[in-house]
């Protein structure tokens, strides 16, 4: 065998493997990759902001979108909307940004269950307040340092 027939041996050893292999992974419960045009119009329609990278996906990821969808697509337009638009500012994210996103939501299930709905009324007053006004308190809350903030939040809570 010449040196040259060893990397295309290589090669086609590997995709038989690779072929072999799969049906076994998939019986163990490692999901097949799923291609965008397999997905259903209303998969693709929620999912709409992944679709550049879907078909690149860890197949695992995939399946958890597709379980997802499948709750969002019974949802109102408005809901399917909000949806999308999370997704497609979660894509936007880096890495480090996800992340403390990530660390931020563990530190709120944390949360003892009344904290965590006078956070949501909180939320849900601050989305209600007009865009401009909004812009302003996110400009003086990023513009404090940690213990001022800090001891806004407390203040804000009656301590």
């Amino acid at each position: 065998m010449t040196l040259s027939a060893r990397p295309l041996l290589s090669l086609i050893l590997a995709t038989l493997l690779g072929s072999l292999a799969a049906p076994a992974l998939h019986a163990q419960g490692v999901p097949a990759p799923t291609a965008w045009n397999s997905l259903t119009p209303a998969q693709r329609d929620v999912l709409a902001p992944l679709r550049q990278q879907w078909d690149t996906l860890p197949p695992r990821r995939q399946q958890r979108m597709l379980e997802k969808s499948e709750q969002w697509v019974t949802l109102p337009p408005q809901k399917r909307e909000e949806i999308r638009e999370r997704i497609a500012h979660w894509q936007q994210m880096t890495p480090a940004e996800r992340k403390q996103a990530r660390e931020n939501q563990r530190l709120f299930r944390q949360l003892p269950p009344e904290q965590r709905e006078q956070l949501h009324a909180a939320y849900k007053r601050f989305q209600q307040l007009p865009p401009d006004r909004r812009a302003q308190l996110m400009k003086q809350w990023h513009a404090m340092p940690p213990a001022q903030r800090l001891r806004w939040l407390h203040r804000g809570q009656g301590r």
